[in-house]
């Protein structure tokens, strides 16, 4: 069949309701910039202090010029962000959008999810440079968005599962820190969930590591600032190198999977936990096999595995690339190639798997 043939056998209507598709999609990834301009400037919790507003008091409010608070409300008006009543020529933030917009202790909170994608997008000119040699592009490479948005995304998760939920859920884990446990976060990136946990098991000790020295700066401030930096230390190390032994508990949120050599990373917590110890692994979620994750967070985590996670796994040593949506069974892979011998989901949410691994 020539072209031309082709061509005639496609279907107009098919063909113009994906073009739409694809204005959405444009509308949507300028959105992103957008919702984090929001965030930024305090568009979004005016509008919640004050109520209905005018472009003009959303302006006086937030100190910033009138025309673009114009702008950015009829573009969050388009996109049903905000809610506009053409009698009053006002703009109003829903009450539900407002907990998702303003709320930061809560777990719908999705400024830190648009902030690091925004961030992942205005480095991917770099990643398309690197992918016809295969090369990647490392964590501490990306701009500060990228670091910023991904504790701002995953803090409010932690915030709400962690010391409630995911704790509870493995095998004597809140005894042990009700006592006193010896803890590793490796990877801890700004320190959100290493502080949780101090905050939560004042008897215990912990030592948060990531290979990245200014995050480790930040988690630093954040124990400062939240009064327990008596009992965390903090270290700039790889997965594989951080300091100590014997540990009662290990935890890596979000990051093995952005690890060049993770088998390598799992045997050092193989070798750094106690006998009877536990090791707390927090992954995206997702399934095994590619169709299990054909929907809208696995889209969200697969572009992120594309910019991203891929990127920075392919910059170090090994380079295994897991993937984002690795799954169980390649986690299990990996901590089985380790020495352990016990993996088991403990919990899970609609955007993590929670696996405990002991030997």
């Amino acid at each position: 069949m020539t072209i031309q043939e082709e061509v005639k056998t496609v279907d107009g209507e098919k063909l113009m309701a994906f073009v739409f598709r694809a204005v959405d999609e444009v509308g949507a990834a300028l959105n992103a910039a957008l919702v984090v301009m929001g965030d930024k400037l305090g568009y979004y919790r005016a509008l919640n202090a004050r109520g209905p507003s005018t472009p003009a008091e959303l302006a006086e409010d937030t100190q910033t010029g009138e025309k673009y608070a114009r702008e950015w409300l009829n573009a969050q008006a388009a996109g049903g962000y905000v809610a506009y009543d053409p009698g009053t020529g006002t703009y109003t933030l829903p009450i539900e959008h407002a907990v998702a917009l303003t709320d930061e202790t809560s777990p719908a909170f999705v400024p830190g999810l648009f902030q690091i994608a925004h961030g992942t997008i205005r480095d991917s000119s770099r990643i398309v440079d690197l992918a016809p040699s295969g090369d990647g592009l490392g964590w501490h490479e990306h701009v500060s968005d990228v670091h910023e948005g991904c504790e701002r995304f995953f803090r409010p998760g932690y915030l709400a599962n962690l010391v409630d939920g995911w704790l509870p859920a493995l095998e004597g884990a809140v005894e042990k820190l009700r006592r006193g446990a010896r803890v590793a976060d490796v990877g801890c990136g700004f320190g959100a969930s290493t502080v949780l946990m101090a905050q939560a098991f004042p008897n215990s000790t912990f030592i948060g590591s990531d290979y990245h020295e200014p995050s480790i700066r930040t988690a630093r401030e954040r124990a400062e600032t939240a009064g327990v930096l008596d009992r965390i230390s903090f270290e700039t190390s790889s997965a594989a190198a951080f300091s100590g032994s014997r540990y009662d508990l290990v935890t890596t949120f979000d990051a093995l999977h952005d690890m060049g050599d993770p088998v390598g990373a799992a045997r050092h917590v193989f070798d750094a936990l106690d006998d009877d110890g536990s090791w707390m692994i927090v992954e995206p979620a997702a399934g095994d096999h590619v169709e299990d994750n054909l929907n809208p967070i696995g889209r969200v985590y697969y572009g992120f595995s594309t910019l991203l996670c891929t990127p920075a796994s392919l910059s170090q040593d090994v380079g295994l690339a897991l993937g984002t949506q690795a799954g169980p069974a390649r986690i299990r892979d990996v901590v089985v190639a380790a020495g352990f011998s016990s993996f088991r989901k403990a919990a899970s949410t609609p955007f993590n798997n929670v696996f405990e691994v002991r030997k």
